[in-house]
C-alpha cells in the first residue's frame, strides 16, 4: 500500500510582514480613555496631549558659570582690575551694571542689564578693598561668553513633548521646566495573561514526574509590567477546549489584549487555536524567525451573544497560516466589541524573543506610540557562525571587554539562561554566515524591553 502523502509544511511569514499586519490592526485600536496625572507620578506613561511651553526657557539671559558679569569692552587687557558693584546669587534680579564695574554672579542668576560677558571665577582673582572689593580679570573676555540666552532651550509656544511620547525621567524634567504641573496621559493597556499546559506547576509546588515550573508566567508578567501594562494573571488553564474557551471569555472582559503562551502548535492537546476561532477570529502564522516560529493573532468577542465583527480585504500578500497553505490577508474591525489576542510559543526563549519582536510593538501601537522596532547598533562579531539557519535568527549575545560581542554557547530556544546572560540579540539575516571580525546588527535588550 502506498504511503500516505504527508501534509504540506506551512509557508513562512517574514517578521516584517507579520509586524505590518499586527500593527495595521493595533493602530485602529488606540486607547481612547485618558487621565490627568501630577507630573511627579507620570513616569512611563504615554502622553495623550502634547506639552506646550507657556514661557521661554531660560526665561531670561543668565550665567552658566560662577564668576563675574561685566562688559567685555571694560577689560581691554589681561590683568585689568574692576571694582565689584553687587553680588547676584541664583534667583535674584540685580540692578543694571554700572559701567567700569563687575558683578559677582553665581550659576543660574539673571544677567544684569548692561553686562555682555561672564568670566569664570577660575580666571579671576579677588582683590580686597572697600565694600565688595575688586577683581583682577586674568583673561580678555569675548562678548556672549558663558551666557545662556533667553529661550535658547525652549521658546514660548513651542511643543516640547508630542502626543504619543512615553514619559522618561528626562521628559518629566522637560515638562516641569515649562511649568507643566499635570499631564494628560492614556490609561495603561489592560492585558489578561494565562498559560496552557497540564505539565506546568508553580514554584513552591512539588514537581511531579513530567512536570516543569511555569517560568513563562513570571517572565511575561514582568515584560508586560515593564511595558507599562495593568496585568490580570489568570494562571494556568487546563489542556481542555472547554476550559480554554471559558478562560478566553473571562479574559476578554475589560481587557485590551489577551496574551497566552503555549498551545499554538499543531498538537492534539493544543486547544488555543480552536478556542479562539470559536470565540472570535484567529490567524495562526509560522514566522520565518529563530527562535520563535509559531505565532497566533486574533481577537475574542467581549459579548458572547454578539456576532464577530469581521471584514476580509483581499491584499497582494497572502496571510500564511500554520494549518492552511494560504488565505487572504484579513482586516478586522472589532472596535470595543472584542479584545485582541496573541498566542506565543511555549519554549521560554521563543516566548521571550517573540514578545519583544511582536507583542511589544502592538502594545506601543495601541497607546499611540511609535511602534517600530528600535534601531540596531553595528558591532564587531567576536564569534564565528558558519551554519546559519534559513530563517532570520536572533542570537543571544553580549559585549566583551574588547568591545565586540560574543554568543552564548547554547542558542537553544529552551535555554532561558541565555536571555539573562545577554545584552542583546544579534539580528542575523536568513542564511547569513558570520565570520569573526564581521560587523553585525545588535538589538539591545534594554531598548527592546524599555521602548
Amino acid at each position: 500500500m502506498a504511503d500516505a502523502t504527508p501534509p504540506a509544511r506551512p509557508n513562512l511569514l517574514s517578521l516584517d510582514d507579520a509586524l505590518a499586519r499586527l500593527l495595521a490592526v493595533a493602530r485602529d485600536r488606540v486607547i481612547a480613555e485618558t487621565e490627568k496625572l501630577d507630573t511627579f507620578d507620570a513616569l512611563g506613561r504615554v502622553l495623550a496631549r502634547p506639552v506646550v511651553a507657556g514661557l521661554d526657557v531660560p526665561p531670561a539671559d543668565n550665567t552658566s558659570m560662577d564668576g563675574y558679569a561685566l562688559r567685555a569692552a571694560d577689560v581691554p587687557a589681561v590683568g585689568t582690575v574692576l571694582p565689584v558693584s553687587q553680588r547676584l546669587p541664583a534667583g535674584v534680579v540685580g540692578a543694571a551694571l554700572q559701567p567700569g564695574t563687575a558683578v559677582r554672579i553665581f550659576t543660574g542668576a539673571p544677567l544684569p542689564d548692561g553686562a555682555d560677558a561672564v568670566v569664570m571665577q577660575e580666571l579671576c582673582e579677588a582683590v580686597s578693598g572697600d565694600d565688595l572689593g575688586q577683581v583682577c580679570i586674568n583673561t580678555v573676555p569675548q562678548p556672549g561668553q558663558w551666557i545662556r540666552r533667553q529661550g535658547e532651550d525652549v521658546q514660548h509656544g513651542a511643543e516640547v513633548l508630542a502626543t504619543g511620547t512615553r514619559l522618561t525621567p528626562q521628559a518629566l524634567g522637560l515638562a516641569a521646566s515649562v511649568g507643566a504641573s499635570r499631564l494628560t496621559v492614556r490609561r495603561r493597556p489592560r492585558v489578561a495573561l494565562f498559560s496552557t499546559g497540564d505539565e506546568l506547576v508553580m514554584p513552591g509546588e512539588s514537581l511531579r514526574p513530567g512536570a516543569i515550573y511555569n517560568s513563562n508566567r513570571f517572565m511575561l508578567r514582568g515584560l508586560l509590567q515593564a511595558a507599562g501594562c495593568e496585568v490580570t494573571d489568570l494562571g494556568i488553564v487546563p489542556d481542555r477546549l472547554d476550559a480554554t474557551r471559558d478562560a478566553l471569555r473571562r479574559a476578554a472582559q475589560g481587557h485590551d489584549l489577551i496574551l497566552t503562551s503555549g498551545g499554538v502548535s499543531v498538537g492534539e492537546e493544543d486547544h488555543i487555536k480552536p478556542a479562539v476561532k470559536a470565540e472570535g477570529w484567529l490567524e495562526a502564522w509560522a514566522l520565518a524567525i529563530k527562535p520563535g516560529k509559531p505565532l497566533a493573532f486574533g481577537a475574542v468577542r467581549r459579548d458572547e451573544s454578539a456576532a464577530p465583527a469581521v471584514r476580509r480585504d483581499e491584499l497582494a500578500a497572502p496571510a500564511l497560516r500554520r494549518d492552511e497553505s494560504a488565505a487572504p490577508a484579513v482586516r478586522r474591525d472589532g472596535g470595543d466589541s472584542e479584545a485582541l489576542f496573541i498566542g506565543l510559543p511555549g519554549n521560554p526563549v521563543s516566548s521571550f524573543v517573540t514578545f519583544l519582536l511582536a507583542v511589544a510593538p502592538v502594545l506601543r501601537a495601541i497607546q499611540g506610540c511609535p511602534a517600530a522596532l528600535p534601531q540596531a547598533v553595528s558591532v564587531r562579531a567576536d564569534f564565528d557562525w558558519p551554519q546559519p539557519d534559513k530563517r532570520r535568527e536572533f542570537l543571544r549575545a553580549r559585549f566583551n571587554p574588547q568591545g565586540g560581542v560574543e554568543l552564548f554557547a547554547n542558542q537553544s530556544s529552551g535555554v532561558l539562561t541565555s536571555a539573562v546572560w545577554a545584552d542583546g540579540l544579534v539580528d542575523n539575516p536568513s542564511g547569513q554566515v558570520v565570520r569573526r571580525g564581521d560587523a553585525v546588527r545588535l538589538l539591545l535588550l534594554s531598548s527592546l524591553i524599555g521602548a
